[in-house]
């Protein structure tokens, strides 16, 4: 016997993504943010104050852990050189190649996971602008801190301003920590591998990848304790408006669709319509008179023996 679906069970059509159309979307995405970085750039001594401010929270809460490890990282080369490296080029690689992972494998998922990813990036954005923030290597040395991204810089290309290459360290924005997403997006390659790695070593590599990328940021004096917490949370919020901004997405692609030029599709099969004297009828309409004007001469022969009447023999094809 035949099947039916249940109504509304029915899988619903996707656009399938093409790489040509998503490359030039996450460049976009990502020059509106190095952009808004740049433009987002408040006063000095407000960026010091919230920065002071944090420092004194966390002071106490007693949960300064950038203290501590900035003086191992600063003290032990071995590690802070290899630290100086992790924050300086991961960021930069680990994302973009996990979701050029996902639109390869996961082709299912990566349509999620970017708008999370881009969602999470703006909002990092406003995060800038609205607390402009001095990180802990730029405050006065009498707070403790030593910027190691400087004190190694002549084992990498960075410069001692900032984790750029060196000669680009003013065309960044140093005083963007809070939140971090240098956290932010850590954590997010740290749940597409847990998610979606299917093995193991995946599994282990999303779980060591985030937490090893908090202590760095720390250790290197590049944010506090309370900027990865505010990177976190502006992942999970991101991750909660994610489901809305695919809907909102798919809205305006309805609408701009339905604005569009409506190009009229070609019939076939039996469902075409049947035109006679630049007249459009449905499919079994008849016109007036029809069936009595297929017995004079020039009659359509492609006219079929019902319409023809009994007896009458079948048109030639």
């Amino acid at each position: 016997m035949p099947q039916t679906e249940t109504p509304g069970t029915e899988a619903a059509p996707r656009t399938r993504l093409r790489w040509w159309t998503e490359l030039p979307l996450l460049v976009l995405v990502y020059a509106c943010y190095s952009g808004g970085r740049l433009l987002a750039r408040g006063d000095v001594s407000t960026a010091v104050d919230h920065g002071l401010a944090i420092l004194r929270v966390e002071k106490f809460l007693h949960i300064n852990a950038e203290h501590p490890l900035n003086k191992l990282f600063r003290t032990e080369a071995w590690i802070g050189v290899p630290a100086d490296f992790w924050y300086a080029s991961l960021h930069y690689l680990v994302t973009p190649a996990i979701l050029i992972w996902l639109f390869r494998s996961r082709a299912l998922h990566y349509r999620a996971a970017r708008t999370w990813l881009m969602t999470s990036t703006f909002m990092g954005l406003v995060g800038f602008t609205l607390i402009p923030t001095c990180p802990p290597r730029l405050l006065s040395a009498s707070h403790g801190f030593v910027d190691t991204m400087a004190q190694y810089s002549s084992y990498g290309w960075w410069g001692g301003e900032a984790s750029a290459p060196r000669g680009m360290g003013g065309m960044t924005n140093q005083y963007a920590a809070m939140p971090s997403l240098h956290v932010g997006w850590a954590l997010w390659c740290g749940v597409m591998l847990w998610r979606h790695g299917g093995t193991r070593t995946a599994k282990t590599a999303g779980v060591v990848y985030p937490l090893v990328t908090t202590l760095v940021v720390m250790g290197t004096a590049n944010h506090y304790f309370l900027d990865a917490v505010a990177g976190a949370a502006v992942m999970g919020v991101a991750l909660l408006l994610t489901p809305l901004v695919l809907r909102g997405a798919d809205r305006a692609r309805g609408w701009f669709t339905a604005r569009g030029p409506l190009v009229p599709s070609a019939s076939t099969g039996t469902s075409a319509s049947i035109v006679s004297g630049g007249c459009q009828t449905s499919t079994g309409e008849r016109i007036p008179r029809q069936r009595e004007s297929r017995h004079r001469p020039g009659a359509d022969p492609d006219a079929s023996p019902s319409d023809a009447g009994d007896g009458a023999p079948a048109a030639a094809r």
